[in-house]
């Protein structure tokens, strides 16, 4: 709360300092938008009993997320002031059917909390063609992605500086210290899967290039103190086949690193490691590349990828599920990151497909649907044979386009994962989703 009263004190004071006639743009182009979102999962890890000794985990929650957004403040050099609002409600998952903070955090007695909630606060200031937002971001880059696959979104606490010098060239940089799982309603400090020392300092900066219509480049670099250094080069490739028909190439690698008391057998001991497989036990050293090609006709979509895990150790991004505060649950810029799996670990090979159909082709607008199927092989293990898994997604979407309903969304997602990786073994796991969109003004 004090780095949120902070950013509310500073940007109050620049408005004031501002003439009166400063405040038109800033009320005239604000924004108000309440989102609601009906959740609920289901995941079956048949037999494998969790630390409350259930094998299913069920939970059935609604939140309600209230984001304001002000316009900027006249002038060449404009400010202005967001927040964002978050209530999760628990409909059905008491004890018994919850297994750790995945959609609420954990209550005195293991169970789930009936609610919990959370205000963000973010101050910005544009001049020209360059913004600075301080405070709550939901980051989307490929080096750090806010997760969003419960019924809260993840939230970070820091500052993002982003700049388009030109109409096709962006500039991204900025540092952040803090986040907040999705099922938490407190802060933690940055730390990567298996980490048990918390870092305060997550530094990046990037460039987006759109080369021409169909050639889209990406470089990023990223920095976890004590922990990692990692690059991303990305290329987004559309060739127009012919009328309605366009084949992509989707390319990404990552060179990620050991950094500072990762780097060190004595920092590893004390808590600055990863988990998982690696040739130097918690020591952070992979390369990981992944191709994909989507040929799409008319409604039809074709996808098909593969993807490559070296095996110094698992691929490595922010992860902060062992420190605690409901933290749990980390997004990945991979195409194998999944509902149940993400093909991740040390020496893996992934060969992945899905096959997508848009209704509005039949003539059934906002209706699309999924089938996708990925295989894993060569996963090191510490003392035992290379391992195998497999994830099979169906994925069904529904946006009602008409009528007093009009806008309300329904989504399944259903997954069965089968691994010969002891900690995943099998899963069978069903999310229903119906969300809504309320423009308040």
């Amino acid at each position: 709360m004090r780095r949120t009263s902070t950013v509310v004190l500073w940007a109050i004071g620049c408005l004031l300092a501002g003439p009166g006639t400063a405040f038109a743009d800033f009320i005239a182009d604000s924004q108000g938008i309440l989102n609601v979102r009906n959740f609920y999962f289901n995941n079956d890890y048949r037999d494998q009993p969790g630390p409350q000794g259930q094998s299913k985990l069920r939970e059935w929650g609604n939140a309600f997320m209230l984001d304001l957004k002000s316009g900027y403040t006249d002038g060449a050099l404009g400010f202005g002031l967001d927040a964002l609002g978050t209530l999760g409600v628990r409909l059905d998952g008491g004890k018994g059917n919850h297994r750790g903070s995945s959609m609420f955090p954990d209550d005195s007695d293991g169970a789930a909390v009936h609610e919990f909630s959370r205000l963000g606060v973010t101050a910005k200031a544009r001049l020209s063609n360059t913004e600075l937002k301080v405070g709550t971001l939901l980051p989307k880059l490929p080096i750090l992605i806010s997760n969003d696959g419960r019924l809260l979104p993840q939230t970070f606490e820091g500052a993002m500086l982003t700049s388009k010098p030109l109409d096709s060239l962006t500039l991204v940089g900025g540092r952040l210290n803090k986040t907040t799982g999705r099922a938490s309603t407190n802060d933690s400090g940055l730390a990567v899967a298996g980490g048990r020392r918390e870092s305060n300092n997550f530094s990046f900066a990037g460039a987006d290039y759109q080369f021409n219509k169909q050639l889209f480049l990406q470089y990023y670099h990223a920095r976890l103190e004590d922990y990692y250094d990692q690059d991303f080069l990305g290329l987004v490739h559309t060739f127009p086949v012919t009328e309605g028909q366009t084949f992509k190439t989707d390319l990404r690698y990552f060179r990620t690193r050991a950094e500072g008391e990762n780097d060190s057998a004595q920092g590893r001991a004390a808590g600055y490691t990863l988990s998982g497989y690696g040739d130097t036990p918690g020591r952070i050293d992979n390369d990981t590349w992944a191709a994909m090609f989507t040929y799409s006709a008319g409604g039809h979509s074709l996808m098909v990828g593969y993807q490559r895990v070296s095996s110094g150790s698992n691929f490595t991004q922010l992860n902060q599920a062992s420190t605690g505060e409901g933290a749990a649950g980390a997004s990945t810029y991979l195409p194998t990151d999944r509902f149940a799996s993400s093909f991740l670990r040390a020496g893996e090979d992934t060969a992945f497909g899905m096959y997508s159909y848009n209704f509005v082709a039949s003539g059934l607008p906002g209706l699309t649907a999924s089938v996708g199927y990925y295989r894993g092989a060569q996963i090191k293990q510490s003392g035992a044979p290379d391992a195998q898994e497999w994830e099979r997604d169906i994925i069904v979407d529904y946006i009602i386009q008409s009528g007093g309903f009009k806008g309300v969304g329904f989504g399944l997602r259903n997954a069965m994962l089968r691994s010969g990786v002891p900690s995943d073994g099998a899963q069978d796991q069903t999310r229903l989703v119906m969300s809504y969109t309320l423009a308040l003004f």
